[in-house]
């Protein structure tokens, strides 16, 4: 399983470790991934996903997991994110239709 954010594509990045005598070996700088589950308003369904914690504080600022994907572009979400946002939309325009 990659280590990447699925909400927000925030993956590994590599640096140096440094030491006191300035010697310089390669590193990686890990996210901090969390297995959760998110509830959609739209469809009434919960939603298992790997995310960062920044990303889960954005979604709590956002106004939960609906808005997060409404706001956010399809180039940083994963496969799964961008069919959980297409399941979403659908159920937004359905109760936004007027009854025929």
């Amino acid at each position: 399983m990659s280590r990447i954010c699925e909400l927000t594509s925030k993956g590994v990045m590599v640096g140096n470790n440094v030491s006191h005598a300035n010697n310089k070996s390669k590193r990686r700088f890990l996210p901090n991934l969390v297995n959760v589950s998110l509830m959609s308003d739209a469809t009434g369904q919960s939603y298992r996903l790997r995310v960062s914690a920044a990303a889960l504080r954005t979604v709590e600022h956002r106004g939960g997991l609906d808005n997060f994907l409404m706001k956010s572009k399809n180039e940083t979400l994963s496969q799964r994110a961008r069919l959980i946002k297409r399941q979403v939309q659908k159920a937004l325009d359905k109760e936004n239709l007027p009854a025929a």
